[in-house]
Formats: structure tokens, sequence, C-alpha cells
């Protein structure tokens, strides 16, 4: 599901340059004029339920904050996807979910036993998603939520660079800036691959590579000119997700933290129009 968002275009196209061993892939889009050969047309926010016999299904629409966002429709996407799977016989349904519902912490990594405390509207709503779509699944729907930290290309920082807008970072006391959890979008269709194939998942997990980047190594490696500016009282230099457990269930690449890599991955799987 959510095959035509932002996250899942990238998803997609890197499923197709490279397919994941042991899945036969079926994609949804709403969206008739965005479809491709085989793609599921079906509207999850309405009242029927996909057609088809599935294992599994992975939701990775949603909305994300912006002017006019709604994002309390993250509830009704996720129970969407809850439908999909009792509709289609799946026996998981794995919903994208955000780093955003730990809320801050400091400079502590957060872990998926971390109590939930968000402090944005964003992270609510995907709170929410959450244990709506837990307490609606029947016995027998395994639901894992994924906590995805920042995916390359589909960031504020990276998407403000594709639309060159002028750059500034804040500045803290240490001297740095923003530190952040990232995974490169290649490497996140890589990690639903192997989430896809695993029969035993816990009902959460953090998706994010190994190891935090600064935003300023990220535009660094893009070549990208910017300015420092300082944090304002209210500005929080680390966000940042513990994935020990995710790291025990796939196996990084020891590139997967670096932003070179990661920009590397935006460039081969981004939209080219």
């Amino acid at each position: 599901m959510g095959a035509t968002g932002r996250v899942g275009r990238m998803v997609r196209r890197a499923w197709q340059a490279a397919p994941p061993d042991g899945l036969t892939l079926r994609y949804q889009t709403r969206d008739a004029g965005r479809a491709e050969a085989g793609d599921i047309l079906w509207d999850p926010l309405g009242n029927s339920v996909p057609e088809g016999r599935f294992d599994r299904v992975l939701s990775l629409a949603g909305v994300v904050p912006g002017p006019g966002a709604d994002v309390s429709l993250n509830t009704s996407l996720g129970l969407a996807g809850v439908r999909a799977a009792q509709a289609t016989g799946a026996r998981r349904v794995l919903l994208a979910s955000s780093q955003a519902v730990y809320g801050t912490r400091g400079t502590r990594a957060c872990r998926e036993d971390d109590p939930a405390n968000p402090d944005a509207p964003y992270g609510a709503a995907k709170l929410k998603m959450e244990q709506a779509c837990s307490a609606a699944a029947p016995p027998g729907l395994g639901v894992t939520a994924l906590r995805i930290g920042n995916v390359a290309g589909a960031d504020a920082l990276l998407l403000n660079v594709a639309q060159g807008r002028p750059m500034q970072l804040h500045q803290f006391a240490d001297g740095g800036g923003p530190v952040r959890s990232y995974i490169g979008p290649v490497d996140l269709a890589r990690v639903l691959g192997d989430l896809l194939r695993e029969d035993d998942l816990p009902d959460i997990v953090n998706i994010a590579a190994p190891t935090p980047v600064t935003m300023q190594a990220l535009l660094e490696a893009g070549g990208t000119a910017f300015e420092w500016s300082v944090a304002p009282d209210d500005a929080v230099q680390h966000i940042t997700l513990n994935c020990d457990a995710l790291k025990a269930r796939h196996p990084f690449d020891e590139t997967a933290s670096l932003p070179d890599a990661m920009l590397a991955q935006w460039d081969a799987v981004k939209d080219r129009t």
C-alpha cells in the first residue's frame, strides 16, 4: 500500500532494480493514471477491500505534516491496512509509523521499549494509528509498527536541497548541528524485504541505518552550501533511534551510515520528472 507515495515510489524502484529474494510483490495505488501493469487499484479510504490472496500487507501509505495536511487520516489508512490483511488472508500487516511517536529525549537514542511521548501532532497521530490498528487486529493477524527515521530523499532537509532553497542549519553550544537517524531508500527497501520474509516479528521495530548522521555531513557530501544560525532554546540537537533489534534481523552493509552512500541511493531511485 502507498506505492505511489514519496517513499513508496523509491522503494518500488529499488525493488524493481533488485527484486527481493523469495517475494512476489503486488503494488497498490488509488490513482489509475499512475498505475503500472499488475497494480491493484484500490482506495483505502473508501468502503471496499482489495481482491486477491496475500501473505503479508506492507503499508507505506500515510499523511505527512504540511500545509493543509490532515494527519488524523493516518489512523484511517492504518486501519485500511488491517482490513486489507483480513480480506486477503494475510498473516501480518507492517505499518509505516515514525520515530516522532517517541518525542524528543535529549541525547539518548530511543529504543522500542521506551514509552511513547509524542510532542507534535504528527507523532501523536502516528501513535494513535498504531494503537487503533493493534486493537482492531483479530487473533492470528500480527501487526508490526515500523518506526522509521529520516529516509534520505523523503526528508525535509534533502527535499529543500532538491528544490534549490537556501540552506541554514541550527548551530548548538558545542559548535555542531542537528544529529538524526537516517536510512538510504535502497537500504530501506532491503530492510523491508527482510522483514516481510520474517514469520516472527515484534510489535515495534525501529528502522534507520546503524549510526546517526549529522545534517552538516549530508549537506557537505552533496556539495550543498549552507549557513549556520544560532539554535533557539527549543531546538533539539539529537533525535535518534536505537536500531539494535533491526541489526539482528538485517545485515547492513558497512557503508549504510555514510552520508555519500545515502545520497547515492537517493540519486538511484529519485523522481526524474
